[in-house]
């Protein structure tokens, strides 16, 4: 945690926001207040705003904590300066340049420390070009011009030093290099303001300075563009080796176990695993793979337990949510694989949706649906009792005798609660919904009956009886002939398809009323199946034969297919209406006059 402060505050003092900075470093000597270098970069951070005092605090602080270090009395150096004790300034430069004689930054700050010894006292700033040149006499110049990766190298140019050497001798003659641009680029970052440089410029005569400290500025000069300083590169503490040492450690041992996992070499993944957490506990996945290993091994109570640490540390380390939420996405596995024995879904339930709180997942989702339909087919088991369903299912029956058919309903329903399989139970309530007019649950229901027991012929008729009620007479006769495939005496069956012929004939003769009439019309054009027809393109070549080759028209009556959707066609196309199809109409009106043909064919096909 103290890296990431650290790194907000390099960040910020880079962008010039110094007192940003300097918060930043603050938060990171809270958690690791043994760090040199911490304490180094705030006394920058606060030089950089003139708080030379505090400044001064950390440098000591600094050079308390490590001694050897030659930074450490740059800083001290340079608050000392700050301050105005040019002879503290001095001894502590020394210090640092007997730690590491070359070093330029301190023997820089020795010169300027040295200078500022054997000056007069400090008059008045000047105005003008001249006061503009006395910024180049104070002791940040050099640390400006080393941290800000466009003027960094200047200082490795001796014609530039002896440009800064001229105007720290004479401000007055800083007029004489303004044309240099990198002259321009170094007034610009000491007046805190970005100078576009020119696209072409010659180089002035050769000239350099040490940088020294830059005198404190009128509050009133507005940065335009804050600076783009950079601080010196973080030292790396023998701690933080040693923890990133670790790290890289407890990856290796996580890719083995890894590697030991997809060869199902599970007790080798888990040893390679514990090592990783061992060695790094800041990363929650080593937990994750663990649990993911333990549900493979059936080991489900260690499953949950590496879950739970997982989900805990996680919380406290602000892991990633999609690490949080795979964590309790494993947990709810197992949970899942425990309640086959324990029969208890719910708590996995709850788990996984707490997962998909934290990161939606598809897989979690899947094991989710999982769960519940688990959960809903054991609470089935459960109730499940034929028993009981016999005895709902005659309460049901004696309802339906007394014509009390919404409670007739409800006890087949609780019977088909203890016993989804009975088909009987299926045609009772079909029935019930008819007498109540709700056609589409019937409908359901004889469907249902249908698919339980294909050999059930009350299922046909109770579906027949259904669809010839919603006047959809060629579907009704097509159950009702389904039905005699298995039962071919059944009475109710045969009556039923009687019944069909006739409503289909009676619309051959136009005894329909005008009511009767409009009613077919719109249920032909909302039918999807004569939509389908009419627009079938070899059915439109059937129905032209039909008109103009009756030697052909006679081979398509022949497939059973064409007849079917001949037979659909005759059921709802009306003589002498226009159906939106008008050739398609017309050929089959033509047709109708071979109409009697056709349902001789279709009584000698159910035996009538």
């Amino acid at each position: 945690m103290a890296d990431e402060a650290k790194a907000k505050g390099n960040a910020a003092f880079s962008a010039g926001r110094y007192e940003e900075a300097a918060q930043h470093f603050t938060d990171a000597i809270a958690l690791a207040p043994g760090n040199h270098v911490l304490y180094s970069n705030r006394s920058a951070a606060l030089a950089s705003v003139h708080r030379y005092s505090e400044a001064l605090a950390d440098a000591e602080k600094t050079v308390e904590l490590k001694p050897d270090w030659a930074k450490g009395y740059s800083r001290l150096g340079a608050a000392h300066l700050g301050l105005g004790d040019a002879a503290s300034a001095v001894a502590a430069y020394e210090k640092g340049l007997a730690l590491d004689p070359s070093n330029e930054g301190l023997k820089a700050g020795l010169a300027d420390a040295k200078k500022a010894a054997a000056a007069p006292p400090r008059r008045p700033p000047p105005s003008g070009v001249d006061g503009i040149g006395q910024m180049f006499q104070g002791p940040e110049l050099w640390t400006k011009i080393a941290s800000d990766p466009t003027t960094r190298a200047y200082l490795e140019q001796p014609d530039f030093m002896q440009m800064l050497r001229d105007v720290q001798r004479n401000p007055s003659s800083l007029n004489m290099y303004l044309s240099d641009p990198r002259m321009m680029q170094v007034l610009g970052l000491m007046l805190n303001i970005k100078i576009q440089r020119p696209e072409a410029s010659e180089s002035s005569q050769p000239s350099s300075s040490p940088p020294s400290q830059q005198q404190e500025q009128p509050e009133t000069k507005a940065r335009e563009v804050e600076p783009e300083p950079e601080p010196e590169p973080m030292e790396v503490t023998d701690e933080e080796k040693e923890r990133k040492e670790r790290k890289s450690s407890a990856q290796k041992e996580k890719e083995a176990g890894n590697a030991a996992y997809k060869k199902k070499d599970f007790e080798t993944a888990i040893q390679h695993y514990t090592k990783a957490m061992e060695l790094d506990d800041e990363d929650i996945s080593y937990l994750t793979n663990r649990a993911a290993v333990y549900i493979e091994m059936g080991k489900y109570d260690e499953c949950i337990k590496d879950c739970d640490k997982a989900v805990e540390r996680g919380r406290e380390l602000r892991a990633d949510f999609k690490m949080i939420s795979r964590a309790l996405t494993r947990k709810g596995t197992a949970l899942a694989k425990l309640a086959k024995t324990s029969k208890d879904y719910d708590i996995a339930i709850e788990t996984f949706q707490k997962a998909l709180t934290e990161h939606r997942n598809p897989d979690t989702l899947k094991k989710l649906n999982e769960a519940e339909r688990a959960k809903k087919e054991l609470e089935q088991q459960e109730y499940y009792d034929p028993k009981l369903a016999d005895e709902e299912r005659e309460k049901g029956n004696q309802l339906f005798k007394e014509q009390k058919y919404p409670d007739a309903v409800k006890h087949y329903t609780e019977a088909l609660r203890r016993n989804p399989k009975d088909p009987k139970v299926y045609s009772n309530r079909a029935a019930c919904y008819t007498k109540l007019g709700a056609m589409p649950e019937g409908l359901k229901d004889a469907e249902k009956c249908i698919e339980l027991d294909p050999t059930f012929s009350k299922g046909y008729t109770r579906k027949g009886a259904i669809q010839f009620f919603m006047k959809e007479y060629d579907k009704a006769m097509e159950t009702y002939q389904a039905g005699l495939k298995h039962d071919p005496n059944n009475p109710e069956l045969l009556d039923g398809v009687k019944r069909c012929i006739e409503q289909i004939n009676k619309a051959n003769r136009g005894d329909l009323t005008q009511e009767e009439i409009q009613e077919r019309q719109n249920k032909a054009m909302q039918d999807p199946e004569i939509q389908n027809i009419l627009t079938d393109p070899i059915m439109r070549q059937v129905l032209v034969d039909l008109q103009e080759n009756p030697r052909a028209s006679q081979e398509h009556l022949k497939n059973p297919g064409v007849m079917q959707k001949i037979q659909k066609l005759v059921s709802f196309v009306i003589a002498e209406h226009d159906l939106h199809f008008e050739s398609l109409a017309t050929t089959i009106l033509y047709f109708l006059k071979g109409v009697n043909l056709i349902l001789r064919t279709i009584l000698v096909c159910v035996g009538l």
